[in-house]
């Protein structure tokens, strides 16, 4: 089977002034489409074009850098757009409680995520994984995630330039604290958080 490239959540401006609708255009349309095509043609006619995007991922990982390149990509992408609201609400009860137990507070949650992006050196994501029954804050190079290194995916926060320059230039540290202040859909991370435990 070929993936597809997933629509907004939100309209193109939905997320300005924290995130321009330039940014989404490019980002959405033109880099992650990218990941995708390339994803599809690498694929095709291959025993992975009947595995799941998360099977190809942690397969890929392995055996095939080319491709998971593209494939975790595209992977990260499909949720990073649902990681971000226009309505950025209240954490929910039981996951606010699990980073309170596994991570100190928010506070101290918010101070280690946002850490993970801004050292994380070139391109890459910080994340909120869910690892042997525990909370992890984790920060990967390009495009590697939680799944290959034995966690679950809650939150990520895309710190490639590609994410951020049209809108913040090199302030990364703006963008990260802008991104987890307004930005973040909590409902979709607790959905997840309800899926991993």
């Amino acid at each position: 089977m070929s993936f597809t490239l997933p629509e907004l959540p939100y309209a193109y401006d939905a997320l300005a002034p924290h995130m321009s609708a330039e940014t989404l255009e490019f980002h959405h349309d033109k880099h992650h489409n990218a990941y995708l095509t390339v994803m599809n043609d690498m694929i095709a006619g291959k025993d992975y074009a009947s595995m799941s995007i998360e099977d190809i991922v942690k397969k890929s990982f392995t055996d095939d850098p080319k491709l998971f390149n593209q494939a975790a990509q595209y992977y990260n992408h499909v949720h990073f757009w649902k990681w971000m609201t226009p309505t950025s609400g209240g954490v929910p009860g039981a996951l606010e409680a699990k980073i309170n137990e596994d991570l100190g507070s928010m506070e101290k949650f918010r101070a280690a995520f946002i850490d993970a992006g801004k050292t994380q050196f070139g391109s890459g994501w910080a994340w909120l994984a869910m690892k042997n029954g525990k909370l992890e804050v984790m920060k990967t190079p390009n495009g590697e995630n939680p799944l290959v290194h034995g966690g679950t995916p809650l939150l990520g926060v895309d710190v490639w330039e590609h994410s951020y320059y049209i809108d913040y230039r090199n302030a990364r540290p703006v963008y990260l604290e802008t991104w987890f202040d307004s930005l973040i859909n909590w409902d979709y991370v607790g959905e997840l958080f309800e899926s991993a435990s």
